[in-house]
């Protein structure tokens, strides 16, 4: 996926205003401007269409870390140079501060079957032995799992096929 879907998914799920991401953008270290903004929300295929580099949207993602949980005492978030799905996937789960089965929770919602075993090989460091990459149909699923759960206000199921621990 790229760094302008991910961003446009997010916006879309929150309902987030031009103010509200300027200020999401601000908490994470960057003065945004609507131009800016509404560059990175057009098509693909628009004259205008500007591609969200990786380190602005992970100041992006850090602001809604620090909106979502409030800023750390004495530390300060540094944006990354090189985002891939992992650690978007990660911003967002602490963003939200989902655990695991929270996050099994979401990605179900999209009938996209995951074990915990699966999940927790996403957040491993990446010369770990079980760490995996996070392929853009997994994040996919869980940025639509997440529409579906805070946008469209669907709620999981109490039972987790995929999940029998």
């Amino acid at each position: 996926m790229t760094n302008n879907d991910v961003f446009r998914r997010i916006r879309y799920i929150y309902d987030l205003t031009d103010k509200r991401v300027i200020k999401l953008f601000a908490l994470g270290g960057h003065e945004a401007s609507r131009t800016e903004i509404s560059d990175w929300l057009k098509q693909d295929d628009d004259d205008a269409f500007k591609n969200l580099n990786d380190r602005l949207l992970a100041r992006f993602l850090n602001g809604l870390i620090v909106d979502k949980r409030g800023k750390k005492e004495g530390v300060e978030m540094i944006a990354e140079k090189r985002l891939d799905n992992n650690i978007v996937l990660r911003k967002l789960k602490i963003a939200l501060n989902l655990t695991a089965e929270d996050m099994l929770d979401i990605i179900e919602l999209t009938e996209f079957g995951m074990s915990k075993h699966e999940l927790s090989a996403f957040f491993r460091k990446p010369g770990h032995k079980h760490y995996r990459e996070c392929k853009d149909q997994i994040l996919r699923n869980f940025l639509n799992g997440m529409k579906l759960k805070y946008r469209d206000k669907i709620e999981p199921a109490k039972t987790n096929p995929w999940n029998k621990n």
